[in-house]
């Protein structure tokens, strides 16, 4: 038996699915990437720290002040520097540790985790 006239192309109510999948995976994108965003500043806030040859950084403090600096310029302001960063001195090269957690709820008790754990290290200038 043959119908006179068969489908071509996807339902309403295959429209709406397809419209309801997009609209989530595009939900989740757009509240996980402004934390990678600000963990791409400062990455680069970091890594900036060697050519940065006028701002006379020796120590652990001048580090953390030019991060901080560098965190209120790029509005950064959901991190708490003292716990996402530890920073050691050793042989003329700071150890930077950049490591913390952001979470994002999506659903009832459903949260979108997002973890940065990574070692720099940075010349002194």
């Amino acid at each position: 038996m043959k119908f006179p006239h068969s489908q071509k192309g996807l339902s309403i109510l295959s429209w709406l699915v397809v419209l309801a999948v997009v609209a989530f995976f595009a939900s989740t994108a757009f509240k996980m990437m402004p934390h990678y965003f600000d963990y791409m500043s400062m990455e680069k806030i970091i890594t900036a720290i060697e050519a940065e040859r006028a701002a006379d950084i020796r120590s652990i403090g001048d580090f953390y002040a030019h991060v901080s600096k560098g965190m209120q310029v790029n509005n950064l302001r959901d991190l708490d520097l003292q716990e996402v960063l530890k920073v050691t001195l050793e042989n003329n090269e700071f150890r930077a540790h950049l490591k913390y957690e952001k979470r994002e709820p999506l659903i009832e008790n459903l949260d979108l985790v997002v973890n940065f754990d990574k070692e720099f290290r940075v010349p002194m200038p």
